[in-house]
Parts: C-alpha cells; structure tokens; sequence
C-alpha cells in the first residue's frame, strides 16, 4: 500500500469527492482525519474507513473558524506523530454575474475557496517543514483554469487559489513538502447545485455536458479520487505547484 504509516488530515470529507478521497487514502494504508462541516456525515465516512479494514477518526469543523483549523491539525499530529498529508478540500460555489453577485457573497466564496486554504495550510506547513517532508492538496477546481459564464465569485477565486498553490511550491520545494491544486471538472456530487441553479434544472446541466464536455459525461467521485491518492503518494514525488486537470477535456 503507497500510503502506509501515512498521517492524512482531509476537510469537507463527509460526501462527493472529498468521501472518496478519504476513503482512497485509508484503503491505500493512510490513517486518515476526516472532518466536516456536518460532523454526522464526517463520522459515516470514518464509519466506512473502519469497515473496511482501514484507520480514520472524524470530527466536525468550520474551516472558517481560524483556530479551530489549527488546532485540529496540530492535535492530528501530536496524536499520530505527524501531519504527512493535508488535502484542504471544503468549497463553496455562489452562481451569478458581477451585477448579481453581492459584496457580501464574494466575500463568503473567498473567505471559504481562498483563505481557509491559506489557513490550512499554513498550520500544516508548521508541522511538516520540521519533519522535512510533506504532500499538501488544495482543491481548486478546472474553473481555476477556464472562465465559467456567470459564475464571477467561483472563477475569480478558484483562480486564486491555484495561483497561491503555485507560490506554495515554489517557496517549499526545497524543504521536500509538495504542493499541489486538484482541478476536477464536473463529477456527479451535491456540489453541482449552483450550475443546476443557474441551468434552471439537472436536464439541462446533463444536456450542457452532453454538449461542452469531449467525453460527454460526468466525472465520479472515485475517478478523483485516483487523483488525489496521486498527489498524496511519492508518485508524484517530483511534481509540485501543478494544477492537476480532471475534467474530461472540458476545458482544452
């Protein structure tokens, strides 16, 4: 197993991709910290972990609550002897053009897309600079790379994040910590509820990536998931402040 004696601390893990991650990461050997805005769903998905054989605790967070951030990653580490992995995953996706958007809103998407990234992994990189090695994820999203129509607070800050991925990297490489941004297109999950809102329906955001997407079809969560297990394993030893598209070609 590529992650054994790994220590993944993941957020926003109780559904979609985030689950599946976690899941990945424990069934490849992790001992996995799941955590989530609903601690309910955040202790099903460790329930899952353990049924499988495999090692995970849960608890819930705000990954707007500062110090609640830092104080769960450090716990993690002190419990288990080190943080080895941080996939920073939790989002939140606020449809509408500049003059439907409020100030308001686009202060939420970046309070929660770009700097609770920032937090994260800031206080991860705290406990992993020391220990000289480390894989950090934050997940961005393939709108980081394209412009979505009418989507401005979700394109302007996926964008942002990759951009404070990139610089992540760049200034950490030396220290053997790795970070990367995961850019899925669109996988099947609950997070689709604001292009299906701005669609006007689910038929017509299924005949959309009929149209726009080259493999004519949703992602899965596990198809992510793969991804993520990538990035968290010496697999990609030797990549770091890349952008890992998965999207089935949408935005080429």
């Amino acid at each position: 197993m590529i992650l054994q004696n790994r220590v993944a601390f993941v957020t926003a893990a109780g559904a979609g991709i985030g689950r599946a991650g976690a899941l990945a990461m424990a069934a490849e050997g992790a001992t996995v910290i799941v955590t989530d805005l609903n601690a309910v769903t955040a202790q099903e998905t460790a329930a899952i972990i353990a049924a499988n054989g495999g090692k995970a605790e849960a608890a819930g967070l705000d990954v707007t609550d500062d110090a609640a951030v830092v104080r769960a990653l450090k716990s993690a580490a002190q419990r288990h002897g080190s943080l080895d992995i941080l996939h920073s995953h939790a989002g939140i996706q606020i449809p509408g053009r500049l003059d439907q958007v409020t100030v308001d809103q686009m202060d939420a998407s970046w309070r929660v897309n770009v700097r609770a990234h920032f937090v994260a992994a800031k206080a991860a990189m705290e406990l992993m600079q020391p220990q000289g090695r480390g894989s950090i994820i934050v997940t961005a999203s393939n709108s980081g790379v394209q412009y979505d129509r009418e989507m401005i607070a979700y394109a302007t800050t996926k964008h942002a994040v990759i951009a404070m991925t990139k610089q992540i990297a760049v200034d950490y490489a030396r220290y053997n910590i790795r970070c990367n941004a995961l850019c899925p297109g669109f996988i099947d999950t609950i997070f689709n509820a604001g292009f299906e809102q701005q669609m006007g329906s689910r038929s017509a955001l299924e005949s959309y990536i009929e149209r726009a997407i080259p493999m004519a079809r949703f992602g899965t969560a596990a198809e992510i998931a793969d991804g993520i297990v990538f990035l968290a394993s010496d697999r990609s030893a030797f990549m770091t402040g890349h952008a890992l598209v998965i999207d089935g070609a949408e935005s080429l």
